[in-house]
């Protein structure tokens, strides 16, 4: 069995909500390897969001300790944090996070300019992943003409745009109809297959924790079951 790619130990996040004290994560352990499929599932305010955070380096954890190939990511280095980032990560958000004013295409090539690539390469790829997901006739549309699976797919194919080695997506059939939410879940199903993608994605979606390898309940910022 491959080395897990992405790890978190002992994971703890506290807010505090004015007066008032909250534990989002208390001591979650959780890993991924390349290839596999891993959903997070739990109840509104269990703590989903807040984990996807931490392991994607959106946020940093009060306690405990990120992993990537089995070493210890520095919190405290933004421009390293950045790069990670940038490189080895691909996001789906579940607002989607889409620029607006810019194009389904240039929405893609985003990642690519914070990267230096040229902007010939920059085209060139984002129509390429535009098809790839299935809707390369809206290389030019703006978000707020598609549809929200048509986003999605946008989103997923930024996602894509820096070959990274971890997807991770926060409940990504939220607000799609079935039929658009299992195409988008064969769509991610086939990439952690044919490019040893690692996708963490935070669910309430039973199709999708069917679909998943391992599966992480948590409940009240901690772990509360185990499948796979």
């Amino acid at each position: 069995m491959d080395a897990a790619v992405l790890e978190g130990r002992r994971l703890t996040r506290t807010y505090r909500l004015g007066s008032t004290r909250v534990e989002a994560l208390a001591g979650v352990d959780v890993d991924v390897r390349r290839g596999e499929i891993l959903a997070l599932q739990g109840p509104s305010g269990s703590g989903k969001t807040t984990l996807i955070n931490l392991l994607g380096l959106l946020d940093g954890a009060d306690g405990g300790e990120v992993l990537l190939d089995g070493r210890p990511v520095p919190h405290q280095d933004e421009n390293l944090l950045a790069d990670l980032r940038r490189d080895r990560f691909g996001f789906v958000f579940q607002t989607f996070n889409l620029v607006p004013v810019l194009t389904a295409a240039e929405n893609v090539e985003v990642p690519m300019a914070l990267q230096g690539t040229s902007a010939v390469r920059r085209r060139s790829r984002a129509r390429e992943l535009l098809d790839r997901v299935g809707i390369g006739g809206k290389a030019e549309i703006r978000p707020d003409l598609l549809s929200g699976g048509q986003r999605q797919r946008v989103a997923i194919a930024r996602a894509l745009a820096n070959d990274p080695e971890i997807i991770l997506a926060d409940e990504p059939t939220a607000n799609l109809d079935s039929a658009t939410a299992r195409e988008i879940l064969d769509l991610l199903g086939g990439l952690a297959q044919e490019r040893r993608v690692a996708l963490v994605l935070a669910t309430h979606d039973p199709a999708v924790v069917e679909r998943a390898g391992r599966v992480v309940t948590l409940r009240d910022g901690r772990v509360a079951g185990r499948r796979g």
